[in-house]
């Protein structure tokens, strides 16, 4: 009894510190969560980005293993697009998806998860080590490196815009008095100006109100003259609306690895293919990269992703060229008894 006592009136200790280990939790969490939801993400023009990555990924040729299926590559495109992350857990019957997962580590590289596996019923949580998990990162800093960031959490503040605009669109096509306009007509009883109120009041497009003359040219001698109807519409172009929603547009297409050029109405046949080289080029082969090193790491044996050759995403002509312009010159080496091989070294061609 006394024993408990003593404990009941110790002090309490109070420790607060602010790099400390639930501070840098709390800073982790924060930004885990922040980069994986965005209202920005709705849009038409994200989610065509979006379908853009998971469509070259479905494509891609895939050599080495047989766990990664095009529904499982389209996955992990998706994920790594809206959340800048994808884990998957590696078992016997293939890969299977986490919805969520918390990770520890060591020197700021995994070392154990617990994941949530979703089922119908609900999702169960599963723990493996880091070799057990297949996890996909883009845009990873020095601060998190085993968190990925997606491009709208780097380009929080064009998303934000984006969304801000089309909402103000959407509020405004669904509030303004679009098409409704102000007639003047001779005065009459107030009877019949209240009449002709009510039955043009509130009809979108139409006229909204019926005004009489004398209110609002104080009378005269000829109350008809410079009367016409007032526009109630409202002056969008003067906002800027138009322009601000294009250059947001556009910040988005980008960060997204897509040229704006592609989105264009006017785009021809040769936009369209330098953006898709572009987007295969320097946005999805990378990915692939990443996504094959931690493939051949985690699967042990060596893993190729290619979205290049699928997607056609070269110059069809221009290798054309190239051919006929190596064949001719290793004929011409053979000729002049010049070893090929060291002739193609000089160009820094090789072998992979």
């Amino acid at each position: 009894m006394l024993e408990r006592l003593k404990n009941w009136f110790r002090p309490i200790e109070a420790r607060s510190s602010g790099s400390g280990y639930t501070a840098q939790v709390i800073a982790a969490r924060d930004s885990y969560i922040s980069g994986r939801r965005g209202v920005a993400e709705l849009t038409a023009s994200v989610q065509s980005c979006v379908s853009l990555w998971e469509g070259g990924f479905a494509m891609a040729d895939v050599t080495g293993t047989d766990l990664l299926p095009r529904q499982t590559m389209a996955m992990i495109a998706r994920g790594a697009a809206l959340n800048g992350e994808a884990a998957f857990l590696i078992t016997d019957l293939g890969l299977v998806p986490a919805t969520d997962w918390d990770v520890t580590t060591r020197n700021g590289k995994p070392r154990a998860y617990r994941l949530s596996i979703p089922e119908a019923g609900g999702a169960r949580s599963v723990t493996a080590l880091a070799a057990e998990v297949l996890h996909l990162r883009i845009g990873s800093d020095a601060v998190t490196p085993w968190i990925g960031t997606a491009p709208l959490r780097r380009s929080s503040l064009t998303g934000a815009m984006l969304h801000a605009v089309e909402t103000a669109l959407t509020e405004t096509f669904e509030n303004a008095p679009l098409g409704s306009q102000i007639v003047p007509l001779p005065d009459t009883g107030a009877d019949d100006m209240a009449s002709m109120r009510s039955a043009f009041k509130g009809r979108r497009g139409s006229t909204l109100v019926i005004e009489g003359v004398a209110q609002s040219t104080a009378a005269g001698m000829n109350p008809q003259i410079g009367q016409k109807p007032d526009q109630l519409s409202p002056d969008l172009s003067r906002s800027m609306t138009a322009e601000t929603l294009a250059a947001a547009r556009e910040g988005i297409l980008m960060a997204y690895g897509v040229l704006p050029s592609l989105m264009n109405r006017a785009a021809t046949g040769p936009v369209v293919r330098e953006a898709q080289r572009h987007l295969a080029q320097w946005q999805l082969q990378p990915m692939s990269e990443l996504l094959a090193e931690e493939a051949s790491a985690k699967l042990g044996q060596e893993v190729k992703i290619d979205v290049m050759r699928p997607l056609q995403a070269f110059d069809a002509g221009g290798r054309a060229r190239a051919v006929t312009a190596v064949i001719q010159a290793l004929a011409a080496a053979k000729e002049a008894g010049v070893d090929a091989s060291q002739a193609l070294h000089l160009v820094d061609w090789a072998k992979e």
